[in-house]
C-alpha cells in the first residue's frame, strides 16, 4: 500500500486508507469490476501491470514466430489465414496496452521496461518454428493453451482488463480452430507430412505445458492474484483441464503426444501426466531459451525502425490541437523495478 497519497506528497490519513480498503475488498468479495478511477492497494495496480503489460508483449512478440512462415505458406489460402491471424494478435496486443496505461504507466514505458529487460513476454515464444506443421500446432496447443488461461480472465476484477479479453477470447477460439484445422488437413495427406505434425507437436507440447506458469507450490504470485480476483483459477487446475481437453482432441487427430506418463486416472476423474523440465522453463524465463535475444532484438529494431511514425503521429496530434486522454497520463510516483515473470 502506498506510504504516501501521489497526488499530494503527504501521508495518508489510516482511519481513511481502511475505510477505502475495506470498500475495495468488498468490490471484490462481490465479484464486482474495480474501475480505473477507483482507489486500489499499490499492491493490486503493481500485479496489474506486471500481468496485463505481460499479456501485452507476449501478443505482439507473438507475432514473430508465425510470421516467419506467411511468405512461405504453400497457398494464398494459407497465406491470407496466417496474414489475418498475425494482425488479429496485433490488435490484441494493443488492448492490452491500453487497458496497462489505464492503470499509469505509458506505452512506451512498457515497451522501454521490455527491450530493457525489466518486464516479460510469455516463455513459449522463445521456442523456434522450423516447419510448417508449427503454424498449426501454435494454433492448436498454443492457443489451446492461452484459452483455457484466458477465458477465466474474462471476470478478472479489473473492469478494463476483464472487457478486453472477452474479443481476444473470441479471436483466439478462432485461431485454435483454424491450426487444428491445418493439422488435420496435413494428417490426411502423406506419410512424410504427417511425420511433420507429430515432430511438431513433440517439440511444443511441454513448452505448451509451460505456458501456465511454475506448480502452484512455487508460485510466488498465484496465491495473492486469487485472492485479489485477478486469477480465477490457479496454474495447476488450468494444466490440468488443458490435458484432458488436448488428449481426445490428439486421440482425434492421430498424434501422440510425448509424454510416457499420460493416462486416464479413473478415481481423479482426469488425466495424469507427467511434469515439464522447469529446469528450461526458468533458464527461458531468465533469458537464455533458444530464441530470446533473436525476440527481443527483433522486437528492438521494429522500434527503433518505427520511430518517425511516432514523431509524425505526435507532430500531427500537436498541429491538431492534441487528444484528451487524461486516463493515458503517467501516474506519479510509478516504480519500474518489478522483474520477475507474472504468474
Amino acid at each position: 500500500m502506498p506510504t504516501t497519497d501521489t497526488e499530494t506528497g503527504m501521508a495518508p490519513d489510516p482511519t481513511a486508507e481502511r475505510a477505502l480498503l475495506e470498500q475495495f475488498d468488498a468490490i471484490v468479495e462481490r465479484n464486482d469490476r474495480v474501475e480505473p478511477r477507483d482507489w486500489m492497494p499499490e499492491g493490486y495496480r503493481k500485479t496489474l501491470i506486471r500481468q496485463v503489460a505481460q499479456h501485452a508483449h507476449s501478443e505482439i512478440i507473438g507475432m514473430q514466430p508465425e510470421g516467419n512462415w506467411i511468405s512461405r505458406a504453400p497457398s494464398l489460402r494459407r497465406k491470407a489465414i496466417l496474414l489475418a491471424k498475425v494482425q488479429d494478435e496485433a490488435g490484441h496486443g494493443l488492448y492490452l496496452y491500453s487497458a496497462t496505461e489505464t492503470l499509469g504507466p505509458s506505452r512506451q514505458e512498457l515497451t522501454e521496461m521490455l527491450l530493457a529487460g525489466k518486464q516479460k513476454y510469455s516463455s513459449i515464444f522463445n521456442y523456434p518454428t522450423l516447419s510448417y506443421a508449427d503454424v498449426g500446432t501454435i494454433g492448436w496447443l498454443v492457443d489451446g493453451a492461452a484459452i483455457c488461461n484466458q477465458v477465466p480472465l474474462c471476470r478478472t476484477s479489473y473492469g478494463p482488463y476483464g472487457r478486453a479479453m472477452i474479443r481476444v477470447c473470441k479471436e483466439e477460439s478462432f485461431h485454435q480452430r483454424q491450426g487444428y484445422e491445418l493439422l488435420m488437413t496435413m494428417m490426411q495427406g502423406t506419410d512424410e507430412q504427417r511425420a511433420m505434425v507429430q515432430e511438431s507437436v513433440n517439440r511444443f507440447w511441454w513448452p505448451a505445458l509451460m505456458m501456465f506458469g511454475p506448480p502452484d507450490d512455487e508460485s510466488p504470485n498465484t496465491a495473492q492474484s486469487m485472492a485479489w480476483g485477478i486469477k480465477r483459477n490457479t496454474n495447476d487446475d488450468l494444466r490440468q483441464r488443458f490435458v484432458d481437453m488436448s488428449v481426445p482432441q490428439a486421440e482425434a487427430l492421430g498424434v501422440t503426444l510425448p509424454d510416457p506418463e499420460l493416462r486416464w486416472n479413473e478415481e481423479r476423474g482426469h488425466h495424469d501426466f507427467g511434469q515439464p523440465d522447469w529446469d528450461e522453463f526458468m533458464q527461458v524465463v531468465k533469458g537464455n531459451g533458444p530464441c530470446n535475444a533473436q525476440r527481443l532484438a527483433h522486437r528492438r529494431r521494429a522500434h527503433e525502425d518505427g520511430a518517425w511514425v511516432r514523431e509524425a503521429a505526435l507532430a500531427f496530434a500537436d498541429k491538431s490541437g492534441g487528444l484528451d486522454t487524461p486516463a493515458l497520463v503517467p501516474r506519479e510516483g510509478y516504480s519500474t523495478s518489478e522483474t520477475e515473470e507474472v504468474r
